[in-house]
């Protein structure tokens, strides 16, 4: 078993959040603050590393067998993400999806919201017509 933080879509309620869903839910946590955090076209957010100026960027914690990782949880994951390892605020690491290297510097920036709830949930932020969980939905429905 494996520390899995989630911080988009593999949350509860989030499109791929059913591939880990049957494993223990540790609670909510938050990242040391060396990352920053960008919107992928407002379908799911992305992390990444950084030496200064980071912020703190909150998630959930579950431990998940590799097993799972590798069979479900990862298949499911955008091709714009890849899995690293993130040091949390209590100094623990887990594994974590960050952006792929190619893909930095061209989303839009979203640290100040903290989160994906809080970048989701912001007034001033309105997400395209559909959800990325809908948006999951029919990619799935369309390769099956």
């Amino acid at each position: 078993m494996v520390l899995l933080m989630t911080n988009g879509e593999g949350m509860r309620g989030g499109a791929v959040h059913h591939t880990i869903a049957a494993h223990p839910f540790l609670g909510e946590v938050a990242t040391a603050p060396r990352y920053r955090f960008f919107s992928v076209r407002d379908e799911f957010p992305g992390l990444v590393p950084v030496e200064e100026d980071g912020g703190v960027v909150r998630g959930e914690l579950y431990d998940v067998p590799l097993e799972v990782l590798r069979d479900a949880f990862l298949p499911h994951e955008p091709a714009e993400l890849e899995l690293s390892a993130v040091e949390l605020d209590d100094g623990r690491a887990a594994l974590c999806m960050i952006l792929r290297p190619e893909e930095r510097g061209r989303h839009q920036e979203i640290t100040e919201h903290g989160g994906w709830r809080g970048r989701i949930t912001d007034p001033r932020c309105a997400r395209r017509a559909g959800s990325s969980a809908s948006r999951a939905r029919r990619r799935a429905a369309s390769s099956a």
